[in-house]
């Protein structure tokens, strides 16, 4: 029955899924409440950079007064709108209701059920190398480009996909944000994390790519065999597949057109790689142009404008309630920064790593990142926060600085794609009807091997002398 709605009207949060993401995302809200009567308040100073960022200076430390006011705890997820950094947030938010409104629009017209027919009676017979091809596509994206939030668009697409390959919602979405979250994490050129990072400690940019392609290439094999292996245990025969796909001169107008420009907006997103000053701006270029490619594809394949506006009304409507859960998540960095907490959680974490051996220490930075992630979901906003503490401590032991930005990438990434505090994993979970639980019990199996892989690499590495 979600299938067929998915198909009729484009997309649909699913109440059961949301309510349980809702249900735990209040949990966790509650729990650093808790934190801040537990864990006393400091705060490193901050110094500005030429290019107007504020890093952590891991020399002056001091202790300040820490708790938070109840009335600024209840109000925080409307208070986060107000904190630095919140121009993202309110993008994500503006981009959540894009895609709600195409996607309804696409969904009534008729477009997204033209579209799987036809992808179904192509590939059908081959659609394991379908799925090898998109994983590579969407891991590409997310290691060679940064990108991530920009992927969600195409999650839908992809799982609703995979539901017409025969597969089931949870496969389309390994195949699309999963794969994207794992090349993130392997950052062979990724500028979010292993482009600042680098600058950071004073490494040429992208340098040392020859271990993260490898790092790459394993994540892709250990990811598709995943992927097979559960596809495989759901899958409907080949044969049960057959769709009588008749084409549609306009129909088909109306998806080449979405295509084509959805196309150019990727197009344009892989050259943000060579072209630094788009690195800012790619999720407003994919929204702009998923927007144009929306609203045109359903006026060339014969909908009325009248009734793209309501469809696309509707689907901004039903996405609505999507914006309380991301605002929720998002309030949980607010309440450890406005605590002022967050500090002195790392601090205590340096202190403990200065007496540790070399290879638990480049673990430990692996899991220091990976913790702070659960806290601070961007990538880029968390290098200034940590990496200036690293640097200091991998230099007195000895520690190679490329393979530290290698175990911060890899803290960063992969728990992107596991982690309730990601607005991009909540808006792709609710939109493909999977409950947060159903995915974590999921994708558990392979976050654990992907962690141990990781984790070989970086001993591998040190090892080695990777530098």
């Amino acid at each position: 029955m979600e299938t067929q709605n998915k198909e009729k009207s484009g997309l649909n949060i699913n109440v059961r899924s949301f309510i349980i993401a809702l249900a735990v995302i209040f949990g966790l809200m509650v729990a650093s409440y808790v934190l801040t009567f537990a864990i006393p308040g400091g705060q490193y100073e901050r110094i500005e950079t030429a290019e107007g960022n504020l890093v952590v200076n891991p020399d002056h430390y001091e202790t300040v007064e820490g708790g938070l006011p109840f009335w600024k705890w209840l109000l925080s997820p409307i208070l986060v709108l107000t904190a630095d950094g919140s121009a993202m947030l309110i993008a994500v938010i503006a981009f959540l209701l894009v895609i709600g409104g195409a996607f309804n629009a696409l969904g009534e017209c008729g477009l997204m059920r033209y579209l799987l027919d036809s992808v179904t009676a192509k590939f059908g017979r081959s659609r394991y190398r379908l799925m090898a091809a998109l994983v590579l596509l969407f891991m590409a994206m997310g290691s060679l480009i940064g990108s991530f939030e920009e992927c969600v668009p195409l999650v839908p697409i992809v799982v609703a996909l995979a539901i017409a390959l025969g597969w089931d919602a949870v496969t389309g979405l390994g195949m699309s944000l999963l794969a994207a979250g794992c090349g993130f994490a392997a950052g062979v050129c990724n500028p979010f994390t292993v482009g600042v990072a680098q600058k950071q400690v004073g490494l040429p940019m992208f340098s040392g790519a020859w271990l993260r392609a490898i790092a790459f290439a394993l994540i892709y094999i250990l990811l598709f065999t995943f992927l097979r292996y559960h596809a495989k245990k759901v899958e409907r025969p080949a044969d049960q597949l057959a769709v009588t796909f008749t084409p549609d001169k306009r129909m088909s107008a109306g998806l080449i057109t979405f295509v084509s420009i959805l196309g150019g907006g990727i197009a344009v997103v892989f050259s943000s790689a060579f072209i630094p000053a788009l690195q800012d701006y790619t999720m407003i270029i994919v929204a702009v142009m998923f927007l144009v490619a929306g609203i045109t594809s359903c006026l060339v394949s014969g909908m009325k404008t009248g009734a793209l506006a309501r469809s696309f009304g509707g689907g901004v409507l039903s996405i609505l309630p999507a914006v309380l859960m991301i605002l929720m998540a998002s309030s949980i960095k607010f309440i450890l920064e406005e605590a002022s907490i967050l500090d002195t959680i790392l601090h205590a974490a340096i202190g403990t790593a200065q007496d540790l051996p070399k290879w638990v220490v480049i673990l430990f930075i692996y899991l220091l990142v990976l913790v702070m992630n659960f806290f601070v979901a961007s990538g880029s906003a968390k290098a200034f926060m940590i990496i200036p503490l690293i640097k200091p401590l991998a230099e007195v032991l000895g520690i190679s600085l490329q393979l530290c930005v290698m175990a911060y990438a890899f803290g960063d990434g992969f728990s992107n794609v596991f982690y309730p505090t990601n607005a991009a994993l909540l808006i792709a979970l609710n939109l493909a009807g999977i409950g947060y639980g159903d995915w974590v019990k999921w994708s558990f199996k392979f976050q654990l091997a992907n962690l141990i892989l990781t984790s070989g690499i970086l001993l591998l590495g040190l090892a080695v002398g990777y530098c």
